[in-house]
């Protein structure tokens, strides 16, 4: 009995701490990134989604049942830049923008960072895309995800016309990600690219292209 008792015990000696491992393992914090940014630590609205307070604009955004929602003026056509782009009061350097948008069919708008000169944001800031490519094959960066002018994304994630989709965009130093509808299509060093030349830190916006959009759940955790 004495010899059994040992031999047991000794076996269990053995096999607890290989047991340990998957069970510490699985009780480890799970990756939270796609959790609601109302959920995650550290993030704040950018958007109140009663008025536009904190935000500069020279017309056509609206807030209407908690939705940011562009309206083109009568006469303007899209595919053509207007000046009513919608900008963050404040400027913003490191950081992760965490929204949503929706877009018609034909839709086309644009999620502005790092902007040095608002008279020039295409020109002198970084442009993540807002198009409707949807089931488009082959993917530039100029379509849906794409940083326009610099990286293509590495997969088509964007949604059909009318349905929401997600942005998680991370800026930190010169390390770019965009997640689109929980899947990560961007990590580029800017420091190595045609944006290199734009600012560590300035200003965040929308893009006015007289195409009727929504925006929600505006969240901005700063990393600086």
């Amino acid at each position: 009995m004495t010899c059994r008792f040992v031999l047991t015990a000794a076996v269990l000696s053995l096999v607890l701490p290989l047991a340990a491992g998957p069970l510490l393992a699985a009780d480890e914090k799970p990756d939270d990134v796609d959790k609601p940014a109302a959920k995650k630590e550290g993030f704040k609205p950018l958007f109140n989604g009663k008025n536009l307070d904190g935000w500069t604009t020279t017309g056509n955004w609206f807030v209407e049942d908690g939705i940011l929602r562009l309206e083109p003026r009568p006469g303007e056509k899209g595919w053509q830049r207007y000046d009513a782009y919608l900008w963050a009061d404040k400027k913003y350097g490191d950081f992760i923008l965490d929204l949503e948008f929706r877009i018609q069919k034909g839709g086309n708008s644009g999620a502005f960072i790092r902007v040095g000169d608002l008279k020039e944001p295409v020109a002198k800031g970084i442009e993540v895309q807002i198009l409707d490519t949807h089931d488009k094959e082959k993917v530039g960066a100029h379509d849906c995800g794409g940083v326009i002018g610099t990286a293509a994304p590495s997969k088509n994630m964007a949604k059909p016309a009318g349905e929401w989709n997600r942005y998680i965009i991370t800026c930190k130093g010169s390390n770019l990600k965009v997640r689109l509808n929980g899947e990560q299509i961007i990590d580029i060093d800017l420091s190595k690219t045609g944006r290199k030349h734009c600012p560590m830190k300035g200003h965040l916006g929308f893009q006015d292209e007289a195409k009727p959009l929504w925006y929600r759940n505006i969240y901005i955790k700063t990393l600086d």
